[in-house]
């Protein structure tokens, strides 16, 4: 039985990367809040935490899901807010992060995401936590979120719950 690990992620609206992470198989929970990083500790950005099995997913998917569902290959004004990132616990998730990334990038494209190692965590008030799953009918899920899931279904659906 492999032991449960975590990875923190984040990139786009946290409610939108909290959903996508929920559907997949092999994730056993999804914490979204506020990730900082180690360099910048008092800087957070929106994010998830998430908790999963390797011998069900392993790190590269999640972060091949995690780069294609959001911008992950340019700049854009809400940066500031939302750090196109990976946040690893340990060194060797980091190294092992960074030669995933390295690898993607030589294989097609040169994304804009960086690993980092994980600072602090403040959670997202109850409200707005399993924002998708209260109510995937809101405007904001169809438009934002449904689109992403959408990726996954096309592009990782033995990965879906």
């Amino acid at each position: 039985m492999n032991k449960i690990q975590k990875i923190g992620v984040g990139g786009g609206c946290h409610w939108c990367t909290e959903a996508v992470f929920q559907f997949l198989k092999g994730v056993e929970r999804v914490e979204q809040g506020y990730i900082s990083t180690s360099i910048e500790p008092e800087q957070f950005y929106e994010g998830v935490i998430v908790h999963f099995d390797p011998g069900i997913i392993d790190l590269e998917t999640l972060i091949r899901i995690h780069l294609q569902t959001h911008q992950s290959k340019k700049n854009h004004s809400l940066r500031s807010r939302y750090l196109s990132a990976v946040y690893t616990f340990t060194k060797e998730q980091f190294s092992e992060a960074e030669n995933i990334l390295d690898r993607l990038s030589r294989e097609n494209i040169d994304f804009i995401t960086e690993v980092f190692y994980f600072g602090k965590f403040r959670e997202s008030r109850e409200q707005i936590r399993n924002y998708y799953r209260k109510d995937p009918q809101r405007p904001f899920c169809k438009r934002y979120i449904d689109p992403k899931l959408k990726i996954i279904q096309d592009d990782f659906v033995n990965y879906l719950k």
